[in-house]
C-alpha cells in the first residue's frame, strides 16, 4: 500500500476545535490522553492475549514510553500493546468519533464482558494531542502481523490525513507529536514527569522516561543535565484504592491522605470500599482531623478526585458530595463514567448520583462510628466541622434524621459542647413536651439570658446554640424522634404540666391587674416593640425580648444586617416581670417614657444587642441616677 492521502469524515474540523478549544481546557491533558489510550492498548493486549499467547510475541512486559526530542520539537507514547493495522489506523484515526476500544468491546458478549471490565473507551482522547501540537504522527504495528505491515498515519489536524505501509520491527504503537512553537515548555524532563505524577501515577502499567544525568562542561564551558539510554519508572504503576485493604497499612494510607490533602498529619478517619452493584466505583474517602481555614468559604472549589478506570479526571468533583460535606478528601475511582466527562454532565448523570448518594452515607457512618466507638476523636471532629455538618439539615433531606442524630451542643447544665438531642431527650423531666433551646451569639450570653430564669429555677435543660448557622439550620429541623424543638425566645411560654396551676393563675392576674400599665408602655414603646405583655418566664430580671412563633429572631435579623443582607424589621414583644421592683415603679412615675425606655434596650443589651440610639440610652440613664 503506497502513501494515499484521504479525507477526514465531514465533522472532524468542527469536532477538533471543540476538542482542542473546549473539551480539553487543561493543555497538560494531552499527555493524560495519549497516556491512557497506550495503557488502553496493552489491557487490549492482555485480554485477546489470553486465548493467543502467541500475541506477545517476544515481549511479553507491557508498558509505555515517553520520550521527547529537543532538536526535533516532538513528545513520542510509544506502547508495546495490541497496535493497529492498515485498515484500523483508517477507520479509528480517520474518524474522532471512532473508538476501537468501543467497537472492541461491543464485540464482547456474555461473561466476556467481565474479564475485560478494566478495557477503557477513549472516543476523542487521541486529537487532544492536536491542543499542543501542530502536527500528529502514528507509527504502528498490529500484534501479529508481519514487520512489513506497519502503518504510518500522519494529520496536521485539518481536513485530511496520509496513511502508508512501513516495516517496523516492534509490536504496539508510536505517538509522535510535533509540538507547536508555543508548546516548548514540553520538551522537559520534570514538566513530563509532574504531569505524568499528577495524571496518571496510578496507571497499572509501568510509565518508563529516560533517566537524565548531569554532564560536566569542557573547556570551561558550563555542565547541562542530558538524557541518557538508561529508562526509570516514573509512576507508580499501581493505584492504592485498587488493591485489598489487608494489602495495605495504615501509614500506607496515612501517606496516601498527606499526598492527595496536602495535610502535614494523618487523617482523622478513613473508609476503603469498592461498590458494586449498578454502578460500579471504588471509594478511598477521609475525614481530616482539622479544618481548613477557608472552610466556610461555600463557593471555594472542594471535593474528592475523581478517576475513570485509574485515570485521573478532576481534582474538585464536587457532584460526588453534597457542599456541607466539603471537608471530605479522597479519591472516588469510577467504573462508568466516560473518560471525557465535564462537570456539567456530571451533574445530570444517573450514575454520579448514585456514587454521591454512596459516598455521603458512607461519610455518614465513619462519623457514626466515631461518635459511637470513639467519644474523644468525634469530639474533635466536632469541633472541627460540627457547624459545617449542620448546614446539611437544609441540604440533605434523606440523611436528616441522622444528621440530627450527630448534633452536639452545649446546655443550660453544661459547657462542654456534648449533648446530643438523643441525650437531651432521655434525661427531660416527667412532664416535659418540649426540647427547649435558645440560640445567642455565645454560650455565656445564652446561659445568662433573661429567658432561661423561669427554666432555670425548675430545673429544665435548655440547648445553648451558638454557631451562626444554627438560627438558619433549626428551620429544618422541628421535631426530634416525635418531640418538637421549641426555642424559648419565641411565643409565650408555655411550660405545660410543668407549670403548676398557682402560677398559671398568678400570671393571668398579673396581666389584668397589670393592664393599664402594659397599655401605657405599649404606647411609648410603639416604634420598637410589636407587644407588651406580663410573663412568667422571668424570674429575676425586670424584663426580656421575643418573638411571635415563626417570626424572623432578632439574632438572625442582626446576622443578617451585618453581613450586609437585607434583612425585614423585626419589632418584638417586650415581656415584663410585673413582679419586678423597676416595673413596680413604673405606675405613678413622672419618668415613665424614660423608664420605659431604658426597660427595653436593656433587655436587648441582654440579648447581645444594641439600642438603635445609645446616646439617647446613655442620657436616659444618666438623667435617673442623678
Amino acid at each position: 500500500m503506497s502513501k494515499q492521502t484521504l479525507s477526514f469524515q465531514a465533522e472532524v474540523a468542527q469536532l477538533l476545535k471543540l476538542v482542542t478549544h473546549s473539551l480539553y481546557s487543561n493543555p497538560d491533558i494531552f499527555l493524560r490522553e495519549l497516556v491512557s489510550n497506550a495503557s488502553d492498548a496493552c489491557d487490549k493486549l492482555r485480554f485477546e492475549g489470553l486465548n493467543h499467547p502467541e500475541l506477545y510475541e517476544d515481549a511479553p512486559d507491557l508498558g509505555v514510553r515517553v520520550s521527547f526530542d529537543k532538536a526535533a520539537k516532538t513528545i513520542t507514547i510509544t506502547d508495546n500493546g495490541i497496535g493497529l493495522s492498515q485498515i484500523e489506523a483508517v477507520e479509528h484515526l480517520g474518524t474522532i468519533a471512532k473508538s476501537g476500544t468501543r467497537d472492541f468491546m461491543a464485540k464482547l458478549s456474555g461473561d466476556q464482558k467481565n474479564d475485560a471490565q478494566l478495557i477503557g473507551q477513549f472516543g476523542v482522547g487521541f486529537y487532544s494531542g492536536f491542543i499542543v501540537a501542530d502536527k500528529i504522527t502514528v507509527e504502528s504495528r498490529r500484534a501479529g502481523l508481519p514487520v512489513a505491515e506497519g502503518v504510518r498515519w500522519s494529520s496536521a489536524g485539518t481536513g485530511d490525513f496520509e496513511v502508508e505501509t512501513i516495516e517496523r520491527a516492534e509490536r504496539g504503537t508510536s505517538v509522535i507529536l510535533h509540538l507547536k512553537d508555543d508548546a516548548s515548555e514540553y520538551l522537559n524532563t520534570w514538566k513530563l514527569k509532574s504531569i505524568i505524577s499528577k495524571y496518571s501515577d496510578h496507571i497499572s502499567l509501568p510509565i518508563l522516561m529516560r533517566k537524565e544525568e548531569w554532564k560536566e562542561g569542557e573547556n570551561d564551558q558550563p555542565g547541562e543535565m542530558v538524557t541518557s539510554d538508561e529508562w526509570e519508572t516514573v509512576n507508580q504503576a499501581a493505584a492504592l484504592w485498587t488493591r485489598a485493604k489487608k494489602d495495605i497499612t495504615q501509614e500506607q494510607y496515612d501517606e496516601f491522605y498527606k499526598q492527595i490533602s496536602y495535610d502535614n498529619q494523618s487523617s482523622l478517619a478513613s473508609t476503603h470500599n469498592r461498590v458494586e452493584g449498578a454502578t460500579e466505583y471504588t471509594q478511598l474517602l477521609y475525614i481530616p482531623a482539622k479544618a481548613p481555614m477557608d472552610l466556610f468559604n461555600r463557593d471555594k472549589a472542594a471535593g474528592v478526585k475523581l478517576y475513570v478506570k485509574r485515570v485521573f479526571i478532576m481534582d474538585d468533583a464536587q457532584a460526588l458530595l453534597p457542599v456541607y460535606l466539603r471537608f471530605v478528601k479522597g479519591v472516588v475511582d469510577s467504573s462508568d463514567l466516560p473518560l471525557n466527562v465535564s462537570r456539567e454532565l456530571l451533574q445530570e448523570s444517573r450514575a454520579v448520583k448514585a456514587i454521591r448518594e454512596g459516598c455521603t452515607k458512607r461519610v455518614l457512618s465513619m462519623i457514626e462510628d466515631l461518635a459511637a466507638n470513639e467519644p474523644e476523636k468525634f469530639a474533635s471532629f466536632y469541633a472541627e466541622f460540627g457547624a459545617v455538618l449542620k448546614e446539611g439539615l437544609g441540604e440533605d433531606f434523606a440523611n436528616r434524621e441522622r444528621l440530627a442524630k450527630l448534633l452536639r451542643f452545649a446546655s443550660s447544665t453544661t459547657d462542654t459542647t456534648s449533648v446530643g438531642l438523643a441525650d437531651y431527650k432521655a434525661r427531660m423531666k416527667e412532664g416535659q413536651d418540649a426540647i427547649y433551646y435558645i440560640t445567642a451569639d455565645t454560650q455565656a450570653a445564652g446561659k445568662n439570658s433573661p429567658q432561661l430564669e423561669i427554666f432555670r429555677k425548675k430545673g429544665i435543660e435548655v440547648l445553648l446554640m451558638t454557631d451562626r448557622v444554627d438560627e438558619w439550620a433549626l428551620n429544618y429541623l422541628h421535631e426530634f424522634d416525635g418531640t418538637p424543638l421549641q426555642s424559648v425566645a419565641k411565643g409565650a411560654v408555655d411550660l405545660g404540666k410543668l407549670q403548676d396551676e398557682d402560677e398559671k393563675k398568678a400570671a393571668e392576674e398579673a396581666q389584668t391587674q397589670f393592664k393599664p400599665v402594659l397599655d401605657k408602655l405599649k404606647e411609648a414603646l410603639k416604634d420598637k416593640a410589636s407587644d407588651v405583655r406580663a410573663t412568667t418566664r422571668l424570674v429575676d430580671s425586670p424584663a426580656c425580648l421575643v418573638v411571635q412563633e415563626g417570626d424572623m429572631s432578632t439574632q438572625l435579623a442582626r446576622m443578617l444586617k451585618q453581613a450586609g443582607q437585607a434583612a425585614p424589621e423585626v419589632k418584638p414583644i417586650l415581656e415584663i416581670n410585673a413582679q419586678h421592683p423597676l416595673v413596680k415603679k413604673l405606675e405613678g412615675s413622672e419618668h415613665f417614657d424614660d423608664l420605659a425606655h431604658i426597660l427595653f434596650d436593656q433587655a436587648l443589651l441582654a440579648e447581645g444587642g444594641l439600642p438603635d440610639d445609645p446616646a439617647a440610652y446613655v442620657k436616659r440613664v444618666n438623667a435617673l441616677l442623678l
